[in-house]
């Protein structure tokens, strides 16, 4: 189902992704970025023409120079009624948002799992545990990982960081816990895109995680991120082919906290 998908992703975004008020186009943005710092992105998530629910992201600091990221992700209306889903996600990352730990309670349809990760730097290892509270069963893993390695929404913070110039490709080391890879991330093209009435000048981005990759599914996923030092993630598309389709998440509030 579409919910299935996108938490997947950490909310796609979501990928998901990182975080005054979106109606401020990009040329109105200051020149020099505050990225990253506390703030909080609300996204309206869109399927087949109708709304599918909603995406919220807190980036708050953390002890020392680290930072919390919390995701809450929760279906709407008719996609409610068909598979309901309420999931939360919690991330604590070092300043550069390297993953140091990250638990995922996922309520969808009949399921309910929470899975846990923990990142040991020192030791190079990512550890994996996933509980499911209606079979009550337990799986755990663990893989080897570079010393700063990202879960999905610390990924997407890092990409504001430093993205790759127009026309270049960066990759990334991404893990899901249960499966650790270099992700290409590809900056693709200079567009326009108009998101709450408003219009931005921002950059096409591909992460390549489809396709057997970090995800076994096909599909691609594309971020637009603003032109400007904040690279605000203000669109994120999933192309899913049949039976999903695509899943559009266009940013419909922004906060500094």
């Amino acid at each position: 189902m579409i919910f299935s998908a996108v938490s997947r992703f950490g909310g796609a975004f979501v990928l998901v992704g990182a975080l005054l008020n979106t109606s401020v186009p990009a040329q109105q943005r200051p020149k020099e970025s505050n990225f990253p710092c506390p703030e909080k992105l609300t996204y309206r998530i869109e399927w087949r023409m109708v709304n599918a629910g909603t995406a919220i992201i807190d980036q708050t600091h953390a002890p020392g120079d680290g930072w919390n990221l919390n995701l809450n992700l929760q279906s709407a209306g008719l996609v409610s009624r068909l598979y309901r889903v309420v999931d939360t996600y919690k991330v604590n990352t070092g300043e550069r948002f390297c993953g140091s730990s990250a638990a995922l309670d996922a309520q969808e349809g009949k399921k309910h799992i929470v899975t846990r990760l923990t990142f040991e730097s020192s030791r190079k290892r990512v550890s994996y545990e996933e509980h499911d509270l209606v079979k009550n069963a337990t799986t755990k893993k663990e893989l080897d990982a570079p010393p700063c390695t990202y879960e999905i929404i610390g990924a997407l913070a890092a990409l504001r960081l430093r993205p790759p110039d127009l026309g270049k490709a960066m990759t990334v080391p991404v893990t899901n816990g249960k499966k650790l890879v270099f992700a290409k991330i590809e900056a693709e093209a200079r567009e326009n895109v108009n998101v709450s009435g408003k219009n931005y000048s921002a950059v096409r981005y591909e992460a390549f995680l489809f396709d057997n990759v970090l995800y076994k599914r096909k599909g691609r996923l594309f971020i637009w991120m603003t032109d400007d030092p904040e690279h605000l993630p203000v669109q994120l598309q999933l192309h899913l082919g049949f039976p999903i389709g695509n899943i559009t998440i266009q940013l419909d509030k922004e906060e500094k906290l």
